[in-house]
């Protein structure tokens, strides 16, 4: 009868907690997630792409870009050029700085070892102005031609209230 026990109260805890893993997760709706590896180093020439369908144009979005770098990056920051192409032909261009480590050298990302993964918010409650098919393409901006150091490039989109 006590092995019983244990066992049910081992399944229990099981349910529990998987339940606290969906009830955390609804938060925050993330409707593209994509990370493209990249070569190392990465060349200017090389760029990355993503692809999404939006069907949504009332509720506001989170945009963030996400970078895996590692600890033989040799900047403190990276500058991209972004185009977002939308589905009716028109391009909007930006050209961003990201931050991969402060004022003393330590890196922002979190990660243990040498990689650092890093998410940072490029656009806070937007909106998507037409449904369709969107395109955006990052390319790194650095002066250097082949970039060490990093390792993923990616974008994630999510949903907000």
């Amino acid at each position: 009868m006590n092995s019983l026990n244990t066992t049910l109260i081992k399944y229990q805890l099981a349910g529990l907690g998987l339940l606290l893993m969906v009830l955390s997760s609804c938060g925050k709706a993330s409707f593209y997630d994509h990370n493209n590896n990249v070569k190392d180093p990465w060349p200017s020439t090389d760029t990355m792409h993503f692809n999404f369908m939006v069907s949504d144009t009332i509720h506001p979005f989170n945009l963030y870009i996400n970078l895996r770098n590692t600890t033989d990056y040799p900047y403190s920051n990276i500058y991209f050029f972004m185009q977002t192409h939308f589905p009716d032909g028109q391009l909007a261009v930006d050209t961003i700085e990201i931050f991969l480590a402060d004022l003393q050298g330590n890196w922002l990302g979190k990660g243990m070892g040498k990689n650092k993964d890093l998410q940072v918010l490029f656009r806070k409650r937007g909106r998507f102005p037409m449904s369709g098919n969107y395109h955006i393409s990052l390319e790194q901006a650095m002066r250097r031609k082949a970039l060490p150091g990093i390792k993923s490039v990616g974008i994630r989109i999510e949903r907000t209230k």
